[in-house]
């Protein structure tokens, strides 16, 4: 079997006669999927609803561990992402922004901007969209 750092298999099945999917990976619990009516039902998370999804998490990953490699004190974490889609189809996101909120008395903006521009590097959802869809990020860190 393949390391999974290497290869990651995902199974999607049809649960209805419309558009609700159920998607899993192996070892972990499944996740509905679905669209909005007319087409699906609305039971699920949409397709980019689970992109901006994995984009914040990638990218609060990458932040956490290399903020955290520095010695710097996390006691809260959130990330809010907003996709701006085209107005045309394929209608994807040709923006992102990430509102990162961080509680923490050791980091300045300064320092979270060096880490910031490390994370790009390190994240592999943020590097397959950055030549398509432009990633703005917003921060705020409480002391």
């Amino acid at each position: 079997m393949a390391d999974k750092s290497k290869q990651l298999t995902a199974s999607l099945n049809l649960m209805n006669d419309r558009l609700l999917f159920e998607g899993s990976v192996e070892g972990n619990s499944p996740v509905a999927i679905d669209y909005i009516p007319p087409f699906g039902d609305n039971l699920g998370y949409t397709s980019l609803e689970l992109m901006l999804l994995s984009l914040s998490s990638c990218v609060g990953t990458a932040l956490l561990v290399l903020l955290r490699r520095d010695g710097k004190t996390i006691e809260k974490f959130s990330i809010k992402s907003e996709g701006i889609r085209r107005q045309v189809h394929p209608t994807a996101f040709e923006e992102i922004h990430l509102h990162i909120k961080i509680k923490s008395d050791n980091i300045t903006s300064q320092e979270f901007g060096k880490t910031l521009a490390m994370v790009e590097n390190i994240c592999p959802v943020w590097y397959m969209i950055k030549e398509s869809t432009k990633v703005i990020f917003h921060h705020n860190i409480e002391a």
